[in-house]
């Protein structure tokens, strides 16, 4: 099955292995060198390699150490140019060819992401990071730009500040003085990369900037290493976060799976601007969201299917699932509970576009698979799999599966039918024939296929943890008609609620009416929800004072939202030189809060996202601009 969003050959002839010599210029924002490929021929008689590009400059291009003439192909909306490049002497299957391409990238390119030192943490040094996922390493190098690909890599990296890659770091060393002791922002220091694991394009990643290294404990007894990186402001306050709970959850999740295999697992605290989730927003000094980072510690396990939903419902799955072991089953269920919030808004979004609210859908040749991003794919595919595990009996009878479904398909790439059929070969040897009928009883087109604003069965959660909250929540909907606000509620009304319990809490609110003006006014201060810095309850706090569009509240508190979407609140009490700056560019946060300004004041919601545009990363951007209501898109079409 050819990939419907790359124009490459990578079926004829693949990439084995990269390696990259790249220069990083801060003052052009670019990124150039040359890449080196080793290529695998798998067809017979190849006479060209076509590669992803996508605003890209083609210097010159080396074939097996002869230099040949290439062509771009037309540009194409989504898929970029196809860059052609012959083989001046036809390969066979079996072969191999040499390829060496000297390019640079420009400042369209959707892959990067170039920071002014005032967008960052510390406000002295500028600041760089990428983002290939799903289809957008071609703006990085050209390259074989599908998950059906997976190659090896190594690289030589050099620029004025510090340097990561999604590799592991062989120079200079992590625990060294910072970028090997010579003056950041001015010195040239050259960095080393070797990633040995083969890894599909949109896992290729690079970030610079000011950071700083801390070690996390390390485990007894295990070969891998972990570490957090952020820049040298904030370092000492994610090894604070992060140092407790990161290696103990790679440890938990190698007991149900098999051993991590990478070597080295660091985290990167990129600035909040990253468009699937900057861990700015993690650092809440409480360790209260830490948790997150489960689901992409369980991404090094499952990240290389061919259908988005395997990857990101089976992480879903599985982050969950840890959760259960870490904690307890009840917050299994509550994990699943916050989810079905966020599940049930999507497929209502897309009740107008009821193909992207499948699981497995068949994207048109040059479809962009961002036009389908939410959290069905994540949500929805939680769910079916925990329906497979009911149906089928249980933990007990579907976890040993889940091992030896990581054991088989680890680093490949596989679709939903390859799944499938192994799921039933599991059980045919494994299993029993009870386990079979179980399966053969599962509705696995209206999973799969299915469309509508429900999943295809109910399916129950243990709601224990949300019993508090849906109490609290209730009282406030009764008493939308009191007055002596400070006689019944205090801010004590929170002391046994985790930050979770405070976000259901709020998801909760929005079921009902929306509450008075001078109720959200008292539900802000009281509890502080209207100054917290944790992101999650202010996106909900600002949800529920939007929920009514012709209120008075939401006029009002849409200017609020406006100002902490883009990072230009004041902190009471201060003045213009108070304002903190952080733009929330994590699309979980800006979607749908400029989705509900556009509802309250499109002018507003327009005019704020214009002035601030360029701080959202080129991904975030343009699915902000594609946000619908009541149809039509905020910006265009």
């Amino acid at each position: 099955m050819a990939d419907p969003t790359s124009q490459s050959n990578y079926l004829s002839i693949a990439t084995r292995h990269l390696s990259l010599e790249w220069t990083l210029d801060f003052l052009t924002r670019t990124v150039c060198g040359t890449a080196v490929y080793e290529l695998d021929v798998k067809g017979d008689k190849v006479a060209e390699v076509i590669l992803d590009t996508a605003d890209l400059v083609i210097d010159n291009i080396h074939v097996d150490g002869r230099s040949v003439e290439f062509t771009l192909g037309a540009e194409h909306a989504v898929m970029g140019s196809a860059l052609h490049i012959p083989i001046p002497c036809p390969a066979g299957k079996g072969t191999s060819v040499k390829l060496a391409i000297k390019y640079e990238t420009t400042t369209d390119g959707t892959a990067l992401q170039w920071l002014d030192k005032k967008q960052t943490q510390g406000g002295n040094f500028p600041f760089l990071f990428s983002q290939c996922q799903p289809i957008y390493a071609r703006s990085l190098v050209p390259i074989q730009d599908t998950p059906s690909v997976k190659f090896t890599y190594n690289a030589h990296v050099t620029a004025v500040l510090p340097i990561l890659m999604s590799a592991i770091l062989v120079s200079p060393p992590s625990t060294g003085p910072p970028h090997d002791g010579r003056k950041i922002g001015q010195d040239e220091v050259t960095y080393i990369f070797q990633q040995s694991i083969p890894i599909p394009s949109y896992l290729l990643a690079i970030a610079s900037g000011n950071l700083r290294y801390r070690p996390l404990p390390a485990p007894k007894g295990k070969d891998w290493r972990s570490g957090v990186w952020a820049e040298e402001e904030l370092v000492d306050a994610a090894e604070w976060e992060f140092k407790e709970d990161t290696t103990k959850f790679l440890e938990v999740e190698e007991k149900i799976t098999v051993p991590y295999r990478f070597g080295v697992y660091d985290l990167l605290v990129l600035p909040p601007s990253f468009p699937y989730g900057g861990m700015v927003t993690l650092l809440t000094g409480d360790r209260t969201l830490v948790d997150v980072v489960l689901h992409e510690i369980t991404h090094s396990w499952h990240a290389d299917a061919c259908h988005f939903w395997l990857n990101e419902g089976w992480t879903t799955y599985v982050e969950r699932l840890l959760q259960q072991i870490l904690h307890t089953p009840a917050h299994r269920g509550f994990s699943f509970l916050i989810g079905s919030k966020k599940l049930y808004d999507d497929l209502k979004l897309y009740e107008s576009r009821p193909r992207y609210q499948r699981l497995q859908i068949a994207f048109e040749n040059g479809e962009n698979p961002d036009d389908a991003y939410s959290s069905v794919p994540y949500e929805k595919g939680a769910n079916f799999l925990l329906h497979i595990e009911r149906t089928l009996g249980g933990l007990d009878v579907f976890l040993p599966y889940v091992k030896n479904y990581v054991q088989t398909f680890m680093g490949k790439s596989i679709t939903t039918q390859q799944w499938k059929d192994h799921l039933y070969a599991y059980y045919r040897e494994h299993g029993t024939r009870d386990n079979v009928e179980a399966l053969d009883s599962i509705d696995w087109h209206a999973w799969l296929y299915g469309e509508g604003l429900t999943l295809p069965v109910p399916v129950e959660y243990d709601v224990t943890l949300a019993h508090e909250s849906n109490l609290l929540a209730d009282r406030w909907n009764k008493a939308r008609t009191a007055t002596n606000l400070q006689e019944l509620f205090k801010a004590s009304d929170l002391q046994e609620l985790d930050a979770n319990q405070i976000v259901v809490f709020l998801e909760r609110l929005q079921s009902y009416p929306a509450l008075p003006k001078h109720h959200i006014s008292f539900l802000g201060s009281t509890y502080s929800f209207a100054t917290t810095p944790n992101a999650e309850i202010r996106l909900r706090f600002y949800e529920v004072a939007l929920l009514d569009p012709q209120s008075d509240a939401a006029r009002e508190y849409a200017v609020d939202a406006a100002a902490w979407v883009v990072g230009e609140e004041i902190p009471k009490g201060k003045g213009e030189e108070g304002r903190k700056g952080v733009v929330k560019g994590r699309m979980k946060f800006c979607r749908p809060i400029f989705r509900a300004l556009y509802t309250v004041d499109a002018e507003l919601a327009l005019g704020t996202y214009r002035r601030h545009k360029l701080a959202f990363h080129p991904i975030a951007r343009n699915l902000i601009e594609k946000v619908r209501t009541g149809g039509a898109f905020m910006i265009g079409s």
